[in-house]
């Protein structure tokens, strides 16, 4: 039976929605029903996948909890821009990266121990991290040293703000997390779109564009990130960034009305995409 859906979301997401053709042509576009993968997860029971459903299992969006979307993509694919769109269009976004400046900031929680493993990496009890880069680029066995210092630092961050929306009544988050799929943080969000261009030299032209980088840092980068092609096979979602930013922008907002809906059983409504 077809789903219909109440739409509570902001008038800029809804704007946002655009039918079939103006969505780019490399991007998964998003449709009406539902089912879960099941896993054994230890925040969610599951996480939501575009397929075929019943009633029963899409009824399991709605309740106390927002629908946590994880949004990754490799260095280069457009994230950010595509994490400011979310933003735009009023959807609470946790940007891991931000977390983590913050953990290395004067008084930040990581400052103590990630100073006690690498010594004379703090200055004014801050991390300063280009000291700290000469003690984890390409050396693995320093970098998940620091990795097991700093991300139950994030994940406690993650699960104070998932909590904290709750309680605002936010039906949908976004974590921006840069290497969801490398930590392992797509097991507990809902569903996961990741930011594509699809197109490695674009990537590279866009990175090595940036302030102070290189093309040995940038392979270092990589060779840490799952790669893209992958990415884009395991993620719900795909949104293409190598399109107009109109496009890539009406698929984003309607994600947004895609998964801020709440569904209830009907014979004849069926979502504006």
């Amino acid at each position: 039976m077809p789903l219909a859906w109440t739409c509570p979301v902001a008038p800029s997401a809804r704007a946002a929605c655009r039918d079939n053709s103006s969505f780019c042509s490399h991007a998964r576009r998003p449709t009406y029903t539902f089912s879960f993968k099941h896993k054994a997860q230890p925040h969610r029971s599951a996480r939501i996948a575009v397929s075929d459903t019943n009633s029963s299992d899409a009824d399991r969006m709605g309740g106390g909890k927002p629908f946590v979307l994880g949004l990754t993509g490799s260095i280069g694919m457009g994230k950010s821009a595509v994490s400011d769109m979310f933003r735009k269009l009023e959807v609470p976004v946790m940007d891991s990266d931000k977390v983590v400046h913050e953990l290395y900031a004067k008084g930040g929680a990581a400052v103590a121990p990630v100073g006690k493993a690498f010594p004379g990496v703090t200055v004014d009890d801050a991390i300063l991290r280009s000291e700290l880069g000469k003690y984890v680029l390409n050396n693995e066995v320093n970098m998940q040293l620091l990795e097991s210092i700093v991300h139950p630092l994030v994940d406690a961050e993650r699960d104070k703000f998932v909590a904290q929306m709750a309680m605002d009544n936010h039906r949908l988050v976004v974590l921006d997390i840069p290497l969801l799929y490398e930590t392992g943080a797509d097991k507990w969000v809902d569903a996961v779109a990741v930011a594509s261009t699809s197109n490695v030299a674009l990537q590279r032209e866009r990175v090595l564009a940036r302030a102070g980088m290189t093309p040995d840092k940038l392979d270092a980068i990589l060779a840490r990130q799952v790669p893209d092609e992958e990415k884009r096979k395991r993620a719900d979602y795909t949104i293409d960034t190598a399109c107009a930013l109109a496009e890539t922008e009406a698929v984003v907002g309607g994600l947004v009305a895609l998964l801020s809906c709440q569904p209830h059983p009907s014979s004849d409504i069926t979502p504006g995409f």
